[in-house]
């Protein structure tokens, strides 16, 4: 094996066992003292009407972010984007988490609010989640040009992973389906901090599934914002011009597609992804 594969690997050891540890370290202390009854402003009700708490979120971007921190192999301005990126995106998600309303829903109807002059917290979401990915972009892209489309990718990468949020261990399922192969690609062509960076949500999430899977917990806006900014992240800082420009169309165009149709139906309605989605979760309640 290539020194620098080897070297990548060991990184992206490091980095998912850092986000695996912090993660549960956090989550345990998060919810040593919940009440009983789940009662509390972190406590909402789940697709069964259930409460659940959504202490998941910060403890999934305290892992994340320790291991941004700590993980070996990362320059200073990558650790610095990372920790931009995955604490950025994950506290402003949970301002939207605890005082998030429903009066106007979705990316074009938080716009159309703000157009009209009510600045919602979904607005206040879009438009601080918009501002850290350009932040972190910064960082680690070259000119004006690559720092607005690293930008836009990871602000959008956050959004389109919370849109997955709506089912028992989804969002953390399609970030492990869609940053293991970004981990593979990093590793095979040599690029260790890449390695490292993707690793570190991913062993994050997969800490905590567990609790999302059974149905304890979920990563609300604050986990799952997180978790799409660190991966897109890792993506632009991975790829070259043209695979960034086809990842934010693409991004771009499922978000799109979201204020449409219900991504629940379409899974519901493919047997492959719909045995994906319910692996290891509860079985659906019958209607």
């Amino acid at each position: 094996m290539p020194a620098s594969r080897a070297r990548g690997l060991l990184y992206a050891i490091a980095g998912a066992a850092i986000g695996a540890v912090a993660a549960r370290a956090a989550y345990t202390a998060f919810t040593r003292d919940r009440p009983a009854d789940l009662s509390g402003r972190w406590t909402r009700k789940n697709h069964r009407g259930e409460p659940i708490t959504l202490l998941e979120g910060p403890a999934f971007a305290a892992g994340a972010g320790a291991a941004a921190a700590l993980t070996p192999g990362l320059t200073p301005r990558v650790r610095a984007a990372a920790l931009l990126a995955g604490v950025g995106s994950g506290a402003v998600g949970a301002y939207d988490d605890l005082y998030g309303t429903t009066s106007s829903k979705g990316f074009k109807g938080h716009l159309s609010a703000l157009a009209r002059g009510e600045v919602t917290s979904g607005a206040v979401k879009i438009l601080g989640i918009g501002a850290s990915g350009l932040a972190a972009a910064a960082l680690v892209s070259r000119g004006p040009a690559d720092t607005l489309v690293n930008g836009a990718t990871i602000a959008a990468t956050a959004n389109l992973a919370n849109l997955f949020d709506l089912r028992p261990g989804r969002a953390i399922k399609v970030g492990l389906l869609t940053g293991g192969p970004l981990l593979a690609a990093a590793l095979f062509r040599h690029s260790p901090a890449t390695a490292a960076l993707a690793a570190a949500p991913l062993g994050a999430a997969a800490a905590l599934l567990p609790e999302d899977l059974g149905e304890r917990a979920m990563l609300g806006d604050a986990g799952a914002n997180a978790l799409g900014a660190l991966l897109g992240l890792a993506a632009v800082t991975e790829l070259g011009r043209p695979g960034r420009y086809a990842l934010l169309g693409t991004v771009v165009a499922l978000t799109a597609a979201a204020e449409k149709v219900s991504f629940t139906k379409v899974i519901a309605g493919n047997p492959v992804l719909n045995g994906i989605d319910m692996l290891g979760r509860r079985p659906v309640d019958p209607v």
